[in-house]
């Protein structure tokens, strides 16, 4: 029985190894291994969510453990520090607890097969002061740690204007970067500043006093969609009080301001980079073809260049497809690459056709009852451009489709009706 390994537990890795735990795990026909250093999945697309105070991680994440248990698979929680691939082994650093103490060892897990589903990490591209000075939404502790900040920014700017003699009393915050987490992130601050002051945590004004910048540096937002769709999102955003400022490139990031290439100075409480990924360090380690930005290169089998045994799959891997050209970081690309991989490692008789990437269209949220995107159609790939409520259902029904994917029909139906009810019964956004 041969030991499939799996490092990142994210939309693709946590996928594959539901699915091969069902079909190889389950049938005895392979050892499937889950290797993560947090305890817990949570769906990166909705991590702006988390950011906002919108959604509660912890209602939303999913237990590795458990999830392993009943699906067939097993879960080790560590740190992957490095890749011995002559001898096929994972090296795991010792798993610390928050007072310090060891709880596991340094060890390591051999394999016969290795995934690797490392997601990725932000990329500053070199802006001084970027790194130093910026908040990040790479994982739920980073999201946390901006809301908390968010919250408390207009709390202690509220009593500032309470007490008088401020200038330019309320507080800034600037997004670096006009893709969709930075778009979604502006709209959902701007509903949460809101409902902040709603609930009387602040007395701001959410529009004069909450300034919320997205600087982008190309000329329209959401490059990857149409002009048309980049143009009526800006339009939606500037309606929520939010300023859009399109080709402005950022050349210095200071503890309370940005500035960009033609000196103009941004200030901001808190500044949150959203300009771009790479894959993790680790990537670069392991002896293997990458492109710039840490991408390991794959063949159209998933599996890296210079060893048939280790395959990449979603942010981490460098996939070009024939017929789409470069895979974009995406969860659906993820998503599908994890099917792929499903069928080629845990049947019995493996595929032997290449995989094959297909282009569903994008969604991008602008709030509570908005969004924005484009459908590719089954027939000769013709998109259509999508907007309002429908877009908004349809940019829901992909964490359902995530859902379902781990847990099955029933179960994610389960989970969709209980989450209307908390939804009814509590506050929109988190208070504290």
């Amino acid at each position: 029985m041969e030991t499939i390994v799996i490092v990142g537990g994210g939309a693709g890795g946590l996928e594959l190894a539901t699915r091969l735990g069902n079909s190889a795990g389950k049938a005895g026909r392979a050892r499937v291994v889950l290797v993560d250093r947090w305890p817990t999945h949570f769906w990166k697309p909705l991590l702006h969510t988390v950011a906002s105070g919108k959604h509660d991680p912890q209602v939303m994440a999913i237990d590795y453990a458990a999830q392993a248990s009943e699906h067939g698979f097993e879960f080790a929680r560590g740190e992957v520090l490095g890749v011995d691939r002559e001898t096929r082994r994972v090296s795991l650093a010792p798993w610390i607890a928050d007072d310090g103490a060891e709880v596991l060892p340094a060890r390591s897990i051999g394999y016969d097969k290795l995934v690797l589903a490392l997601g990725s990490v932000t990329n500053f591209f070199g802006v001084p002061g970027a790194e130093q000075h910026v908040l990040t939404l790479d994982d739920v502790a980073q999201a946390e740690t901006f809301r908390q900040r968010f919250v408390d920014g207009c709390i202690q700017a509220s009593a500032r204007q309470a007490a008088g003699g401020q200038l330019n009393p309320g507080i800034d915050i600037v997004i670096v970067g006009g893709g969709a987490t930075g778009v979604e992130l502006a709209a959902e601050l701007s509903h949460s500043a809101r409902t902040l002051a709603k609930y009387n945590v602040h007395a701001l004004d959410p529009v004069r006093h909450v300034r919320i910048r997205i600087l982008e540096r190309g000329s329209l937002l959401l490059p990857h969609l149409h002009p048309r769709l980049s143009k009526r999102a800006a339009r939606h955003l500037r309606a929520l009080g939010i300023k859009v400022l399109t080709d402005t490139a950022v050349a210095r990031v200071d503890g309370g301001a940005v500035l960009d290439t033609e000196g103009c100075t941004y200030p901001s409480a808190i500044t949150l980079w959203a300009a771009g990924v790479e894959a993790p360090p680790l990537c670069a380690t392991l002896g293997l073809t990458t492109n710039p930005l840490r991408q390991i290169a794959v063949a159209p089998s998933l599996q890296a260049l210079e060893d048939p045994d280790v395959y990449a799959i979603g942010d981490c891997a460098n996939f070009v497809c024939p017929i789409m050209g470069k895979v974009p970081p995406r969860a659906q690309a993820a998503h599908q690459q994890a099917m792929y991989l499903a069928q080629v490692l845990g049947q019995a008789s493996p595929l032997k056709a290449p995989f094959a990437y297909r282009d569903y269209g994008s969604l991008v949220s602008l709030g509570p009852l908005a969004a924005v995107g484009v459908l590719t159609g089954t027939a000769g790939g013709r998109k259509y451009p999508v907007g309002g409520v429908l877009a908004r259902l349809l940019y829901s029904l992909m964490y359902r489709k995530h859902q379902m994917a781990l847990h099955g029909v029933v179960r994610m139906s389960a989970q969709t009706v209980a989450d209307w009810i908390r939804q009814k019964l509590s506050p929109a956004v988190k208070l504290h």
